[in-house]
C-alpha cells in the first residue's frame, strides 16, 4: 500500500509562485508514474501534470504549459510541483497521484493523496 502525503498549499497572489510536494511511503516509488490533478469548487477533477518513473517524460496541460513544473526526487520518495506566474484561474484543491506503471501513457491512478487547497488572488 502506497500512502501519498502532499504539502501545505495556500494563499497567493497572482503572479506569484508556490511550490507543492508530495511524499510517498513504500520502497517501490521509484517504479512509479506519478501525477498532480486538481479540482475548482464546482468542477470536476482535471489533469495537470504527470512524470514517468525517473522523470525522462513529462506532460502539463495545456492551461499550466510554460508555467508548472513537474519533477521528482527518487531517493527522497517525492514528486514536486513547481508553480509559476499563478494565476486566478489555478485555485483549486491540488491532488497528488500515482499509479503502478513506470510510464505515464499506461495504467490508471490508483494512488491518491488527500488534496491541498491553493488559493491564487487578483
Amino acid at each position: 500500500q502506497v500512502q501519498l502525503l502532499e504539502s501545505v498549499g495556500g494563499l497567493v497572489q497572482a503572479g506569484g509562485s508556490l511550490r507543492l510536494s508530495c511524499a510517498a511511503s513504500g520502497r517501490t516509488f521509484s517504479r512509479y508514474a506519478m501525477g498532480w490533478f486538481r479540482q475548482a469548487s464546482g468542477k470536476e477533477r482535471e489533469f495537470v501534470a504527470d512524470i514517468n518513473w525517473n522523470g525522462g517524460n513529462t506532460n502539463y496541460a495545456d492551461s499550466v504549459k510554460g508555467r508548472f513544473t513537474i519533477s521528482r526526487d527518487n531517493a527522497k520518495n517525492t514528486v514536486y510541483l513547481q508553480m509559476n506566474s499563478l494565476k486566478p484561474e489555478d485555485t483549486a484543491v491540488y491532488y497528488c497521484a500515482g499509479k503502478t506503471t513506470v510510464t505515464t501513457y499506461t495504467g490508471t491512478y490508483s494512488y491518491w493523496g488527500q488534496g491541498t487547497q491553493v488559493t491564487v488572488s487578483s
